[in-house]
């Protein structure tokens, strides 16, 4: 793996298991011609709480039926489509859940591949803080004025925190030092000729420092002690921006990276979950990300409601840029709390994506029967399903279709603007989630049918057929 590259989106690259310096079976193997002196002397044990061992959740099995088999190996396949056809999973299995579905750990890995994987991920995390903190140390504290007492309040639990974890750290056996001393050395090798931009990662830092103290102040995680959450999320977004300085931050990753956080309640996991997640749709963040997201929604409108499209969307299509923040955030706020991140959850497992794809190769597999078929008869050309549609343009679409009339009767942005706002909270997920597969269903219906030019034809039947498997794959 690349000095610079984060676990691919399938949690990255399981370890070697037969690379010198680590731990096999329960067995530890030194690297050629490293003595124990020379590793605890050369590499300082690492001292965070999440280093200190594999978490539970390494040994945690997913109780969904047909998902995990004896060994601990997931079916990625099953458990995205798990996911979408029972709209989500529940709270309990959320966490585990999502450690597959966002990287953290691969669906091919076994109970005792993860254990050791995430001891080095933990390890490379916490050597990767350490170095921009060297770095740049007046980032980091966090700069308070004062008049935040719950922040100030944050801080000093964040720092017991700390010293609680270097307690722990005091009580280590032995054998755990050295493996944590190896895989630090591993990781500090690998990280040796990074550099960064300190002007730009000091602004990143600044931004930050304003986001962080208002991400979701309400929820109970970030309440009383759990105040020093906010903390932790600042120190995986400034990380993030360290390694990352193609993406660096910008704003709404504080929202993003918080919903994960609150899930997994774990540091470690949540940075590689969040840096996953951000090679995925880091364009989103960006100006020509933006754009891009506006028109396909525009075009999509079009397709669904062309009146409605031609109400909103105007010669520079600057209508519809108040739907971003939908799109950007997942509609974060606009249903409740526990249904947003089941929606996240859903758009996250890529399942409508790929029924998709296999629309288009079920149309052209009909069709080349029919080319056979009717060999002297013109076949008309279909402009076909358009993947980038992905199932968010669905729900974004769904929501503005449900308001038509209100939106029919806006004339400006300020009215747009006091719609989209009007609307936090107040969305029925399971309603909306049900229209949008109707739109999505019917979208690929018109797209994809007719493989035999027309109802008119002697492949009535076929079509019929042809529906029917595309009904088979939302059932």
């Amino acid at each position: 793996m690349d000095i610079m590259e984060t676990p691919q989106t399938n949690g990255g690259v399981l370890p070697d298991r037969n690379l010198p310096g680590l731990r096999v079976d329960g067995k530890y193997y030194r690297g050629k011609n490293e003595s124990e002196s020379e590793i605890s002397t050369r590499v300082p044990v690492v001292t965070c709480v999440s280093s200190v061992c594999a978490p539970s959740s390494c040994n945690v099995r997913l109780c969904l039926p047909g998902i995990m088999d004896s060994e601990g190996r997931v079916d990625g396949s099953r458990l995205r489509t798990y996911i979408f056809k029972n709209g989500g999973v529940s709270p309990s299995e959320r966490g585990q859940v999502w450690r597959f579905l966002f990287g953290v750990y691969p669906c091919g890995s076994t109970t005792s591949e993860r254990s050791l994987l995430h001891e080095q991920l933990a390890v490379r995390y916490h050597v990767m803080k350490r170095k921009w903190q060297q770095l740049l140390p007046a980032a980091v504290c966090m700069r308070l004025n004062g008049t935040d007492a719950e922040l100030v309040a944050a801080v000093r639990y964040f720092e017991q925190r700390k010293e609680k974890v270097k307690q722990q750290c005091e009580n280590q056996s032995q054998e755990l030092r050295e493996i944590l001393s190896f895989l630090e050395l591993q990781a500090q090798v690998m990280l040796e000729r990074v550099s960064f931009d300190l002007e730009e990662l000091q602004e990143a830092v600044r931004i930050i420092d304003k986001d962080v103290p208002r991400t979701d102040r309400d929820l109970d995680y970030y309440l009383g002690e759990g105040s020093s959450n906010l903390l932790v999320l600042r120190e995986i977004l400034i990380t993030f921006a360290a390694f990352h300085p193609e993406v660096s931050y910008a704003q709404g990753m504080n929202d993003l990276c918080s919903r994960i956080l609150e899930v997994m309640d774990s540091e470690v996991d949540t940075y590689w979950s969040f840096s996953c997640y951000m090679e995925r749709f880091s364009r989103d963040f960006c100006a020509d990300g933006l754009r891009r997201k506006i028109e396909l929604e525009a075009e999509l409108l079009k397709e669904l409601d062309p009146q409605l499209h031609a109400h909103l969307v105007t010669d520079s299509m600057d209508k519809l840029t108040f739907c971003h923040r939908w799109l950007l955030l997942g509609f974060q706020r606009e249903f409740e709390h526990i249904d947003a991140l089941r929606l996240f959850e859903i758009l996250s497992c890529d399942h409508l994506e790929l029924i998709s794809q296999r629309v288009e190769k079920a149309w052209y597999q009909e069709r080349l029967a029919c080319k056979h078929s009717l060999e002297d008869k013109p076949v008309l050309e279909r402009t076909g399903i358009n993947q980038e549609f992905t199932f968010e343009l669905f729900i974004c679409a769904t929501i503005l279709l449900e308001h038509r009339e209100t939106l029919l009767k806006c004339q400006n942005e300020s009215q747009l603007i006091h719609f989209a706002n009007s609307l936090q909270g107040m969305l029925d997920l399971n309603y909306t989630l049900k229209k949008a597969e109707e739109h999505f269903y019917n979208y690929c219906k018109r797209s994809a049918c007719d493989p035999c030019n027309g109802p008119s034809e002697p492949g009535k039947n076929k079509e019929e057929l042809f529906i029917q498997h595309l009904r088979s794959f939302f059932s």
